[in-house]
């Protein structure tokens, strides 16, 4: 049985008020931290990425799809891997439902990944996905945005991911890109963030964060050791 301290209502009552006022203090500095991020410098995208598509070569600017902003989730799924990553299809279960709501704010929203199109479109009906998913294979967009490593990174154990070197796992690594398109059709990249910058794409942690074990990964060999494609949980 899990042992835990046990308290009168009126006494809980008092350490939740207390817990709420760093709760709010918590959210302001969210604003804060967000509004430094929307005031960060732009750079301007001067290469002409191609991607391979479901509705056949689309540039980055098609991406946007008429509107201003557009999101690129880099999803890891190499040239030759059979089946995208668990940790990032355990984040992709939660897009499709954002899309209606991302377009109504002037945001589109694609998936990018170096692996064939054919490959990730099977995946991509595996598990019941609708989001737009393309195809990086001919151009070096995962590589410009650091999230997939060449061969003498990997051999080397240093690669450049969040903003610093280091050893990482695996060729490929997740990230969240921000871009902005102006009236002249100029495409300027504003934010990407990576690793645990990633976590508030991820509302199940969000969820689990309410409950009295949260997400419980403490003795895991990584956070998300537990993690599996929905299809195939026991």
């Amino acid at each position: 049985m899990t042992q835990h301290k046990t308290v009168s209502r009126s006494d809980w009552l008092a350490a939740r008020r207390a817990l709420l006022a760093e709760e709010k203090e918590f959210t302001k500095l969210r604003d804060q931290l967000a509004a430094k991020r929307r005031a960060l410098p732009w750079i301007k995208v001067d290469q002409d990425y191609v991607f391979d598509g479901p509705d056949g070569r689309e540039s980055l600017g098609d991406l946007f799809a008429g509107r201003r902003q557009l999101l690129v989730y880099h999803f890891m799924f190499g040239p030759d891997w059979e089946a995208g990553c668990p940790s990032c299809s355990y984040l992709a279960d939660h897009f499709d439902g954002a899309m209606v709501h991302l377009a109504q704010r002037d945001i589109s929203f694609a998936v990018i990944s170096r692996g064939p199109l054919d490959r990730l479109q099977a995946y991509r009906q595996r598990m019941g996905w609708r989001f737009k998913w393309l195809s990086s294979a001919g151009n070096d967009f995962n590589f410009d945005f650091h999230v997939s490593f060449t061969p003498e990174e990997v051999s080397a154990g240093r690669m450049y991911y969040n903003y610093g070197e280091a050893s990482f796992p695996s060729d490929e690594g997740p990230g969240m890109s921000a871009f902005y398109r102006d009236e002249k059709g100029d495409i300027f990249h504003t934010y990407s963030c990576y690793a645990r910058g990633l976590d508030m794409l991820i509302g199940a942690y969000n969820l689990m964060d309410l409950t009295a074990l949260g997400r419980d990964e403490g003795g895991l060999s990584f956070p998300m050791a537990w993690v599996r494609r929905h299809d195939s949980y026991d």
